[in-house]
């Protein structure tokens, strides 16, 4: 079976969860299948990769231009004897339209979120006009794979969407197992030496792109309503807050807080995942998955978040390994914080690993793409 991918922003580096989502899919998927990926031109392409790359094409904010390779992507279905086109995201659904048109090749969308309500929340004033074109395009599609089951059942009430061209298609993880004791240990001796943290100090972890909204949001919930109650009491701890595109709004509030130890970037969050105490997640801004649950849970880290924060992680697969608190409810969460280290270690479950773990999941992926285009 053959693929062709269609990119429309920066994935190369994958520095970011959802970069990560999309290089890890497609490089889990050319194991299984011939991947050819066309990429918008700002994506940093090395020789050495595992499938066919090529990066022409405007990103999505100019995206209307890509018009003018038309031509070339059927020139590429047609040279490479493309079996189906995969969208990311819906910016590019257009395009699949109209490669269908001209070559009969069924597209696929895959979602990472609902977008016109990722938009709504970030103040997008358009996003009414997004969400008639979203529909459209996903309706148009022979298949879509969304994130989690809560946006594969919108799709299905909300968009009319017939519930077999809805595939459930998570973000993963490359882990199979949690990490051994010792390892821990050692990844928590390295942080506590790193950033002179006693202890007897309780590590709490956030991180995330700092220009996103329910990032933003869980800062400011960290900063002035979490940590003004923990100060009542005499718990000692430290946040570690991770994370790139920080604004200097946000910096200010960081630095009010001696209790937060912001990182900036950091090229190994493994190393911190596997070293606190457990994640935080107090934002009830949800969108698709949250990523970073997905990466603190795969490491064997407790989550504690707020309910509408959780959306497609299920209870039932993670079990103790995440602590669900009622949205916006501040003490209740400070509670969890100050109880996470008297609480008895639960592992990481294999029911998470089995869900999550990418191979698994492009598994998945591929049996609906050979019942999409009857190719084995």
């Amino acid at each position: 079976m053959v693929l062709l991918g269609i990119v429309s922003y920066k994935i190369f580096p994958a520095r970011l969860g959802g970069q990560k989502g999309i290089a890890d899919f497609y490089q889990y998927l050319s194991k299984e299948s011939e991947i050819i990926l066309v990429t918008s031109s700002d994506n940093e392409i090395k020789s050495e990769a595992e499938y066919k790359i090529y990066n022409f094409l405007f990103n999505h904010w100019k995206g209307f231009l890509n018009f003018i390779y038309i031509p070339k992507l059927i020139s590429i279905i047609r040279r490479y004897k493309v079996d189906a086109v995969l969208i990311e995201h819906s910016y590019f659904g257009w395009i699949g339209i109209l490669l269908r048109l001209f070559t009969g090749k069924p597209y696929v969308i895959h979602s990472h979120n609902i977008e016109s309500h990722r938009f709504k929340v970030a103040g997008r004033k358009w996003w009414r006009w997004y969400v008639r074109y979203e529909i459209f395009v996903h309706q148009q599609a022979d298949l879509n794979f969304f994130k989690c089951e809560e946006d594969r059942d919108w799709a299905r009430e909300q968009w009319n969407i017939k519930s077999e061209k809805c595939i459930v298609v998570p973000y993963g993880t490359n882990i199979q197992k949690a990490p051994d004791a010792d390892e821990k240990r050692m990844c928590r001796e390295k942080i506590l030496k790193a950033h002179s943290i006693e202890p007897n100090e309780t590590i709490f972890l956030f991180n995330g792109s700092l220009n996103y909204a329910p990032n933003i949001e869980s800062v400011y919930i960290i900063t002035q309503y979490l940590i003004p109650v923990l100060k009542q009491t005499d718990f000692k701890y430290r946040i570690i807050i991770c994370g790139d595109f920080l604004s200097e709004q946000l910096a200010t509030e960081i630095k009010k807080v001696p209790e937060i130890i912001f990182t900036g970037y950091v090229t190994d969050i493994n190393l911190y995942f596997k070293a606190a105490d457990a994640f935080l997640n107090p934002s009830v801004l949800a969108t698709g998955i949250k990523t970073k649950l997905v990466e603190a849970l795969a490491n064997d880290l407790t989550v504690i978040s707020t309910i509408g924060g959780a959306r497609g992680i299920d209870e039932k697969i993670v079990k103790e390994k995440m602590i669900l608190v009622e949205n916006n409810d501040c003490k209740g969460f400070s509670s969890e914080m100050m109880k996470i280290r008297l609480q008895k270690h639960f592992t990481t479950p294999d029911s998470f690993y089995e869900s999550f773990y990418w191979v698994n999941i492009v598994a998945g992926a591929k049996k609906s793409l050979i019942k999409l285009t009857q190719i084995e």
